[in-house]
Order: structure tokens, then C-alpha cells, then sequence
């Protein structure tokens, strides 16, 4: 338990929130949870106290990024994954992120493959996550995951890695890890920052989260307002010449129909 640390991101009053506590609980292999908010309110509250989860109250609260950024330095473990309150978490998930992490010489960060929450339904299989799996293709081998130019080459056609699925190593990690600039790409932005550090983005090919896709997700609205659209075009922008990022996003943007429902 003090090797890693869960931090649930809670925001309002989530009607997930106690599904993803469980899920946290009935990991194989045991970590200390956290909650972390900016909103705190009598359900939140209520959760805590239900299952004996310390809720911590930023109350600087200037945006998503400060609020994850406020959740990351709650975790005093080697290990920390922000979980978001509308996500749930298979019971492996910690044994084969540790096991990960454990294998490789100076990680930065580890991910798991992961499906979708679509109505209630548990879906392993579509087009985005499909196209994310085959985007994900050059760290399936292990010993590429330490290269620059892998880790970037990953991330430079879009975000293939789910924010909630991710691991971090605190000590390899640069600080802050979220820029306020970005609303919808912080994580993004996050991943292309670390890739220029020295250490490996290691990854597990099993489903070991869901992600819960509904239309009051934080995702759902910046899609809406195409807050999305503009972000997308300038984290393309640094990894290609703005002609050629101009044109792929077209491709790129239809991908955010399937993050509605």
C-alpha cells in the first residue's frame, strides 16, 4: 500500500463515484486511495466517510488542470494513478501495472489497454479504440518503449492513451504534470512533454479500465463547444508542419463522434 496510490478526481456529484470506489477496493493487490476535489459537497462527503477514503479539498480549484495536478502531489507513493470518478477499474489492474513498472529500468509512466462504458454496457471493441490499439502498435514490444522517437511516433497521429489508465513514476515525472493551458489535451500535452525525457512508457495489452463515455463528461461538452478541435490542431502542430496537421485533422476530428453518445 505504499507503493501506490489511487486518487479518485471528483468533480460534483457523480452517480459513478461509488462504483469506481469498489472497483478500487477490490483490487488484488491492495493501494492506498484517495479522494481529491475541488467541489466538495455532503455526497462526496458521505462516500469518504462510507468507506473510510480520506477526501482531500483543494481549494485554490482554478481548472482541470490545477485539480489534477492538486490530486498527483496528494499521493506520496513511488506509484500514483489519477482515477476519474466515472470510471471503473478491473481487479488486476494494480498487480499488472506494478509488474510493469517493476520490469523496466526508469519508467516514466505505465497504461493498460481499455474499453468503454457506452448506457451501462461494457464495450471492448470499436472503431476509435481499435485505431488506438493500432496507433499503440510500437510499444507492444518492450524494448522500444525507452526510444524518443517511439514515444512520440505514438502520440503524433492523436492521444492513443486514456488518462485514467495511466500510472505514474512520481520521481521521473516532470512537475507540474498538467499545463493550464489546455482544457481537453492536458493529458496529451502531458504524455509529448514526458516523451522527451529519458525513461520508458511501458504498456499492458489487457483491459484493465473502462472509461465511461456519457454526454455530462467533461469531454462531451469541450466537443460540443469544438474547444477539442482548436487543442487537437495545436498539439498536431508539434509533431508536424501546420500544412500537414491542417490536413490531418479533418481525419482526426471525425474520431470525436464516437466520444459522444
Amino acid at each position: 500500500m505504499e507503493l501506490h496510490t489511487f486518487v479518485i478526481c471528483a468533480y460534483g456529484e457523480s452517480q459513478y463515484l461509488e462504483e469506481c470506489i469498489r472497483s478500487l477496493l477490490n483490487q488484488t493487490v491492495k493501494s492506498r486511495i484517495l479522494i481529491a476535489t475541488s467541489t466538495p459537497n455532503e455526497y462526496v462527503s458521505e462516500m469518504g466517510t462510507r468507506y473510510g477514503i480520506t477526501v482531500c479539498v483543494n481549494h485554490q480549484g482554478q481548472g482541470i488542470a490545477d485539480d489534477w495536478n492538486f490530486a498527483y502531489r496528494q499521493a506520496v507513493s513511488k506509484y500514483v494513478t489519477l482515477a476519474h470518478q466515472d470510471d471503473v477499474y478491473e481487479p488486476e489492474y494494480v498487480r499488472r501495472m506494478l509488474a510493469e513498472l517493476e520490469k523496466a529500468d526508469k519508467p516514466l509512466i505505465s497504461f493498460s489497454n481499455y474499453g468503454e462504458i457506452r448506457q451501462g454496457e461494457r464495450i471492448k471493441s470499436n472503431y476509435l479504440l481499435n485505431m488506438k490499439r493500432l496507433m499503440l502498435m510500437p510499444v507492444y514490444i518492450r524494448r522500444l518503449r525507452k526510444y524518443k522517437l517511439i514515444k512520440r511516433g505514438i502520440l503524433s497521429l492523436g492521444n492513443p492513451v486514456c488518462c485514467p489508465s495511466v500510472t505514474y513514476v512520481k520521481e521521473n515525472m516532470p512537475e507540474p504534470v498538467f499545463e493550464k493551458y489546455f482544457k481537453s489535451n492536458l493529458d496529451w500535452e502531458a504524455w509529448e512533454k514526458a516523451s522527451a525525457r529519458e525513461g520508458s512508457f511501458e504498456f499492458c495489452r489487457e483491459i484493465l479500465m473502462y472509461h465511461r463515455i456519457h454526454g455530462e463528461s467533461e469531454t462531451s461538452a469541450l466537443i460540443h463547444d469544438r474547444e477539442r478541435n482548436r487543442e487537437d490542431y495545436e498539439m498536431l502542430c508539434r509533431f508536424w508542419p501546420q500544412w500537414l496537421a491542417k490536413l490531418y485533422l479533418k481525419v482526426y476530428s471525425k474520431g470525436e463522434n464516437s466520444n459522444q453518445v
